[in-house]
């Protein structure tokens, strides 16, 4: 469930903020990690969303969620990556 919240979180703010296609990217191996491209430039900031507001709690769930996350800014865009630790193998 982890999981889904945070790239539901991640492609939500593409959708609401940026522009242009949104790519989604998971790689497994001993942590699970997420990486969402959009091709804006602005730096994703956490901001202190009031009691009764709606929005502004999507970063705040991600550094919550995520065991390291953070940007990375490319030639046309960024890409969010989280990561998140994955559960010992039987």
């Amino acid at each position: 469930m982890t999981t889904e919240l945070l790239v539901s979180e991640l492609v939500g703010n593409v959708i609401r903020h940026a522009r242009g296609p949104v790519r989604l990217r998971l790689l497994r191996s001993r942590s699970l990690i997420c990486e969402v491209y959009d091709h804006s430039l602005t730096t994703p900031c956490i901001r202190r969303a009031g009691y009764t507001d709606e929005g502004d709690r999507g970063p705040h769930l991600v550094a919550a969620l995520s065991q390291r996350w953070g940007t990375r800014f490319l030639g046309d865009g960024k890409c969010i990556r989280t990561e998140q630790e994955l559960p010992p193998e039987p």
